[in-house]
Parts: C-alpha cells; structure tokens; sequence
C-alpha cells in the first residue's frame, strides 16, 4: 500500500486543501492528513477542533483516508506510519522557496521519503487559512472557500470572539 502524509495546520482546511488531497488520492492508496503543530503560527482553532473539521470533511473518501494530530519532526512521524511520500500545496511562486527549502531538508533527514508538489486547481491558487479566516471575521461570505460543516464551525467561533470583546 503507497502511504502518504499531507501535513498542514489546516486552520481552517478548505477547498484548495480538498483539491490537493483528491489530487494525491489519484496517486497513493492512502493519505495520512496530519494535523501539524507549527510554532510559527498561532492557530484560530484548538487541536481538537480542526481535528474534527478534517475528519468530518474527508470521510466521504473512506478507508483511503486517515487524520491525526502529531507534534515533531515530519519525517519520523512518516516513518512510523510506512509512507512513502509527503504531499505538498503549492499555490503561487511565494510558496516555492519556503516549500523547497522544508523538502530538500526532509530529503536529507529521510532520503527514502520523496516530497510531491501538487497544484491545486487554478481557481483555489489565491485560497488560503488566513485569508478565509480573515474574511470571516469582517463578516464576508467564505461559503465558496470552505465546505458546509466548516463554515458554520468557523462562524460559531467568530460569534464567541465577538462575545468576548464585548
């Protein structure tokens, strides 16, 4: 079985991010969506929260699926669960220097796990967490950026931070 592991903080996961994995899915036997603790960002949702969006969004592709949470370093995580690659969005040329530097890292940490790039479709190119965050939080319509169960997720949190300047 060919194994991959999408990492991300998907916070929130959105409709760029479903396109990557259906892309990967076309290739590997199973994808491992790992949520990543990254400590450069500051997530909007808990652990358990985006835990929960991803897992409700991929359990249509079933057995061919899979999430976790993990914290440490990538490529041991990959080991422990016998993949055989790391599945990477790339979305504009911004992306590539940060995106190539994290592969060719990986690479030597684990030169038997490849990294693939995939391109989203060009109508989710400009589609990012942030941006979709942001949005939500002037009050925009992110329903063309996000599945059903998500966007009401992300807008029940934004009424509690609302609440809470209050």
């Amino acid at each position: 079985m060919k194994i991959a592991i999408y990492p991300g903080t998907f916070d929130p996961i959105t409709y760029g991010h479903i396109d990557v994995l259906e892309r990967a899915l076309e290739i590997f036997d199973k994808v491992i969506i790992t949520i990543a603790h990254n400590t450069a960002k500051e997530p909007l949702f808990t652990d358990p929260e985006r835990l929960d969006m991803v897992k409700h969004v991929i359990k249509k592709y079933g057995k061919h699926t899979d999430t976790e949470y993990f914290d440490g370093l990538l490529v041991n995580y990959a080991r422990k669960k016998k993949a055989i690659a790391l599945v990477r969005g790339l979305r504009a040329v911004s992306d590539f220097e940060y995106e190539l530097q994290m592969a060719l890292m990986n690479r030597k940490l684990a030169n038997d796990i490849t990294t693939i790039f995939f391109m989203p479709h060009e109508k989710h190119t400009y589609l990012n967490s942030s941006i979709v965050r942001e949005i939500a939080l002037l009050n925009g319509d992110i329903s063309s950026f996000v599945p059903a169960y998500v966007q009401k997720i992300l807008k029940s949190k934004v009424q509690k931070l609302r609440k809470r300047k209050k």
